[in-house]
């Protein structure tokens, strides 16, 4: 945990150098991005699974909180927290029919689930206010202290992306982790062993849909205003695309591939317009020379724990012994 502890502090001390509003917007992105595909990257590189709709789960949780807040009302905290509830649910509910395909039929399923929501989010214009947006978000507050500028929602993400990424280095570095990656190698061999695939696939998808979707609060009560643009097909594909690009196997990998493709088009402005192409070309690049994402490519015995998330006793020949099965 050692490599969690510097990268916490590094986070933590950030904002005392960067004083500009605008980058510390840029890096309240990050952490926003980097929520979202920590959760999938338990769904993709440790269940083997792969999804085009989180963008779907990211709109859900924030105009769930969001509705509930202006129609309810309730408070942004409450609002949040059923929003998150019935978005899992959702995701729990679908994902036991939609992880029974395999390959790009999971890929379409997802895709479709994506699209639903979209089109939704624009044709249901009374409620959601369609292309022109929902305006009147109130931000979070805690007592007297609201959440209302750059710095303050900048620790509140940053805050819930660490505890997350604490939580996925715990999880994954146990037997868990080993059980995700047996199902990823093999299924038919993961059953043999007495693993229950089904089970697993769901709660992965489940867990990595609540992540986009606890993203999708925190990002309606952080800019107040949100609008279907943000939540289209290509936002699925930007974190895929930085799940893939910073290294699917490795929790680390997700917030490297953050860290590299949020910032991009805000430095390179003349990437805003043809970001999409560009993300295109930076994936098949990494797919090409460097499959396994940039976290490869510090590969060293010292570090082969921080890198995959994974604990000493699978370097020491420790796998994955079977369930005992019952009676």
């Amino acid at each position: 945990m050692k490599a969690f502890i510097v990268f916490s502090i590094f986070v933590l001390l950030l904002p005392l150098l960067v004083t500009n509003p605008y980058y510390l917007n840029v890096l309240a992105f990050v952490g926003l991005y980097s929520l979202v595909t920590l959760g999938l990257s338990v769904f993709i590189g440790y269940a083997g699974q792969i999804s085009l709709g989180h963008g779907a789960f990211y709109a859900l949780g924030a105009y769930g909180s969001a509705l509930l807040g202006i129609y309810c009302p309730l408070n942004p905290w409450l609002a949040s927290l059923i929003a998150l509830l019935w978005t899992s649910l959702l995701a729990w509910f679908l994902g036991y029919f939609i992880l029974r395909l395999k390959g790009h039929y999971l890929v379409m399923a997802t895709l479709a689930v994506n699209l639903i929501i979209y089109i939704l989010l624009v044709e249901l214009e009374e409620f959601t206010g369609g292309v022109s947006g929902l305006p009147g978000i109130t931000p979070f507050c805690l007592f007297s202290f609201c959440f209302a500028d750059d710095r303050s929602n900048y620790y509140l993400i940053w805050g819930v992306t660490l505890f997350f990424l604490w939580g996925i280095l715990r999880l994954l570095g146990g037997r868990i982790g080993r059980e995700l990656k047996a199902i990823k190698a093999s299924e038919q061999a993961a059953r043999a062993l007495g693993i229950p695939v089904v089970r697993y696939k769901v709660a992965a998808f489940t867990f990595s849909a609540f992540l986009a979707a606890l993203a999708g609060t925190l990002y309606a009560h952080y800019l107040t205003f949100i609008s279907p643009k943000s939540f289209d097909i290509f936002y699925s594909v930007e974190v895929v695309t930085m799940v893939l690009v910073g290294g699917a196997g490795s929790p680390w990998g997700a917030l490297l591939g953050a860290f590299f493709l949020t910032p991009l088009p805000q430095v390179l402005e003349f990437f805003e317009e043809y970001k999409d192409i560009f993300y295109g070309m930076v994936l098949m690049l990494i797919l090409i020379f460097c499959p396994e994402g940039l976290v490869s490519l510090n590969i060293r015995a010292h570090f082969g724990d921080i890198r995959s998330g994974t604990d000493p006793n699978m370097r020491q020949g420790k796998g994955i012994r079977p369930r005992s099965f019952k009676a």
